[in-house]
């Protein structure tokens, strides 16, 4: 038989204002950060997405007897912000994760590619993570997902150590060589195990599902069925994010009727479900897969091309590294937090100035940020030149290369 593993990812980037040097806040947290826009497209989101997802998963899940199964996790920007914008909606949260049908992986707290130049640092971030999943769902993660599905071999041995029992990574055809994603794996070098995600099959639903230039479209719920059906394997990783179901995918596409229905048209074909855990407990690996170099879930190269690649993301990257020591000199939870804010994965891809369909889904998410890579670049760069002189003037720490202003 089998099995289908529902992963699903649950993300809000604290958002930048785009900096001013002529603002008179003194408050760094207040000057930098876009708490207005955070809470309008909270707001926003909440309503087309969260909640009638959550309503629509916990239905299912009670309809099928808890046959059907869902993994989730939720970043800490996340949970900060629904805390702050839409409390109501934890309880949404606890009520699914209450049926024992829904299991919660750890991250990092921050979004963060931490796990690229600092393991000390990135396993703060997660340390972080669990507690705050501890505190809002008195849940204890046992399974792992990296930030964008960032994975590498090394990062196996950290998660080994640090008692996790498994992870969900992007089934690149560069790693897999010809394999099938549908099984679990253990990483090169080590027997942790991994669950591959079926790109082709998660990005049918993910990006393709209201395109109606697509050959398959309109895509129905009997149809990906057979699909999945026909995939074969052990275990079939449906990853993607949760925004997917009504904000990404508007309600008028259909895709809440897709979701209602889908369940059932696989439980026809024989096809059950799993959490990550449970596939881990369940299924045996298939073999070894080697994710050197690393690998993430983004853009047609599945690599750190996204946030990485051309000289605004790097010079943007290496600044912010090199704020840690002044950064911790501090002592000072507050700075260190916004530090930390500032490392969100999402900055990053704002700078990305890849063209064609990559380039079309990273301005998809920009627009509600910035008008452009070079405005992202720059309003960053100043914030973090800010930031610096905060810190020197209001604590006494110094750094090497003063602060400078980006035009």
């Amino acid at each position: 038989m089998t099995s289908v593993v529902f992963y699903f990812q649950v993300h809000q980037p604290p958002r930048l204002k785009k900096f001013s040097f002529f603002d008179t806040e003194t408050d760094p947290e207040k000057r930098y950060f876009d708490r207005k826009k955070d809470e309008r497209i909270f707001h926003r989101v909440a309503a087309k997405c969260y909640y009638p997802a959550n309503e629509t998963i916990l239905h299912l899940i009670e309809d099928t007897d808890r046959k059907f199964r869902v993994t989730y996790s939720l970043t800490g920007t996340f949970m900060e912000q629904m805390e702050e914008y839409e409390p109501e909606l934890i309880d949404s949260f606890r009520d699914l994760v209450k049926t024992g049908a829904v299991e919660l992986l750890d991250e990092t707290y921050y979004h963060s590619f931490a796990a690229l130049w600092d393991m000390d640092e990135f396993k703060e971030q997660v340390r972080e993570h669990r507690k705050k999943t501890k505190e809002l769902f008195k849940y204890r993660p046992t399974a792992f997902r990296n930030t964008e599905g960032l994975f590498f071999n090394e990062l196996a041995k950290v998660l080994q150590k640090m008692d996790y029992i498994g992870a969900v990574a992007e089934g690149a055809d560069r790693v897999l060589a010809g394999r099938s994603p549908n099984h679990v794996y253990t990483v090169k070098g080590t027997d942790f195990p991994i669950i591959p995600r079926n790109y082709r099959l998660s990005d049918d639903v993910g990006f393709r599902f209201a395109n109606p230039h697509w050959k398959e479209y309109p895509l129905t719920a009997e149809k990906y069925a057979s699909w999945i059906q026909a995939a074969g394997g052990d275990v079939v990783g449906l990853f993607m994010d949760y925004e997917t179901f009504g904000e990404h995918m508007w309600p008028v596409t259909g895709i809440f009727e897709f979701l209602k229905a889908l369940p059932y048209k696989l439980m026809e074909r024989g096809v059950d479900f799993m959490t990550v855990s449970e596939a881990f407990a369940h299924y045996k690996p298939a073999g070894e897969l080697n994710y050197d170099p690393a690998v993430t879930w983004a853009d047609m190269d599945r690599d750190l091309s996204a946030w990485l690649n051309n000289e605004l993301q790097w010079a943007a990257f290496e600044k912010i590294k090199a704020l840690k020591s002044l950064v911790m000199a501090t002592k000072d939870p507050r700075i260190i937090k916004i530090w930390r804010k500032l490392q969100t994965s999402d900055h990053f891809y704002y700078m990305s100035l890849k063209y064609n369909q990559d380039g079309d889904i990273h301005a998809y998410f920009r627009n509600e940020a910035f008008e452009s890579p070079y405005d992202a670049y720059i309003s960053y760069m100043n914030t973090l030149a800010h930031f610096e002189g905060h810190i020197k003037k209001n604590y006494g720490a110094r750094a090497r290369q003063p602060a400078r202003k980006h035009q």
